[in-house]
C-alpha cells in the first residue's frame, strides 16, 4: 500500500479556506478540539459517508485529519480504494496545536476530553497495574492479565492497529449520539 499524500502544517493553514477538512477521530476527541471548520466523520463511518465525501472531493481538495496521522492515513487509503483523492495533515491535530494554531471546540464542550491515545495508555497502564497487584497479592495467575496487555501493546506497535482503541471508541463518551450520525454528511453537500 502506498502512503497517502501529506500536507504540512503551513500549507494546510494557508489553504484551510479551500479545503474540505474531515476529522476521523471519535466524537469525544473531536469535541476536545479540532481544526477550524473540520467535519467529524469517525473512521468507522467513512464508508457510510462516501457518497457525500465524493461530492465534496469533486468540488475541491479533501484533507483528512486525526490526532497524529495514523487514522487519517487509514481513512485516505479507504477513500482511495473508492476513487476519492485525499491528503492527510502531517502530524495531525497534535502538530497543528503544537505550532500554535487554533483548535475549535463545539459550544459547551469540555476541554477535559482525553485523546484516544491517552485513553489507551491509561487503560493499558491500569490493567497492567491491577494484574501485577492481584498477581502478587491474590494469585499468580493474575499476572497473565499484565502479560496479555503487554503482548497486545507489542502487537499494536508492530501492526499499527489498536484493538484497545477500537473497544474504547465504543464507550458512550466516544460515540456520537444517534442523531449526530446522520449530521456530518449534510455539511459536505454545502461546501
Amino acid at each position: 500500500m502506498t502512503t497517502p499524500t501529506a500536507l504540512g502544517i503551513d500549507e494546510a493553514r494557508t489553504r484551510l479556506h479551500e479545503l474540505t477538512v474531515i476529522d476521523v477521530r471519535t466524537p469525544g476527541e473531536y469535541a476536545g478540539g479540532h481544526l477550524p471548520g473540520a467535519l467529524n466523520i469517525p473512521l468507522d463511518q467513512i464508508r457510510r459517508a462516501l457518497p457525500d465525501i465524493r461530492q465534496a472531493a469533486a468540488r475541491g481538495d479533501v484533507l483528512v485529519v486525526c490526532a497524529s496521522g495514523a487514522r487519517s492515513e487509514n481513512a485516505c487509503r479507504t477513500l482511495a480504494a473508492h476513487g476519492v483523492a485525499s491528503a492527510t495533515l502531517s502530524g495531525g491535530t497534535a502538530a497543528w496545536a503544537a505550532e500554535g494554531n487554533e483548535l475549535q471546540r463545539p459550544e459547551g464542550a469540555s476541554r477535559a476530553t482525553w485523546s484516544m491515545e491517552r485513553q489507551v495508555r491509561f487503560t493499558a497502564g491500569t490493567l497492567v497495574l491491577v494484574g501485577l497487584l492481584l498477581g502478587f497479592l491474590v494469585h499468580p495467575a493474575f499476572l497473565l492479565v499484565s502479560a496479555v496487555i503487554a503482548g497486545g501493546l507489542v502487537f499494536s506497535a508492530l501492526t499499527d492497529t489498536c484493538g484497545m482503541a477500537a473497544m474504547l471508541a465504543r464507550l458512550p463518551h466516544n460515540r456520537p449520539r444517534s442523531a449526530d450520525l446522520g449530521a456530518p454528511p449534510a455539511p459536505l453537500r454545502d461546501r
